[in-house]
């Protein structure tokens, strides 16, 4: 079966981001998402998942490890198990990746205390 975003499951995270589950497997998830202009995921880490997100369209800011990297169209960044790490949209349109993890997140995300 080929698969888009189309028809995948959709879900919705943070209030008006979208994903769509292209693979749903318990080795490796890939997802579509889709953040809009100045929006961030909650800063956290995975246990043994290592994920590596691509971006697909617009630029997407990731705080790896206490850096900041900009990625734009058509790059894409590694993240390793353990590093702690938040997805950013600084800029003023959405962005749309994937997000390859292997094996899944699922009950492997430890979230990090907000700080100011």
């Amino acid at each position: 079966m080929i698969v888009s975003k189309e028809n995948a499951e959709h879900y919705l995270w943070g209030g008006d981001c979208d994903g769509w589950h292209l693979l749903k497997d318990s080795a490796l998830s890939v997802i579509h998402e889709r953040m809009p202009a100045a929006r961030a995921e909650l800063r956290h880490y995975h246990s043994a998942a290592q994920q590596f997100f691509f971006v697909l369209s617009g630029e997407l800011t990731m705080e790896l490890e206490g850096e900041s990297y900009v990625v734009p169209a058509g790059r894409g960044i590694p993240i390793p198990p353990q590093a702690k790490h938040q997805a950013r949209n600084d800029s003023d349109k959405e962005v749309e990746f994937l997000v390859i993890s292997q094996p899944t997140t699922r009950g492997d995300r430890i979230n990090l205390p907000v700080t100011n």
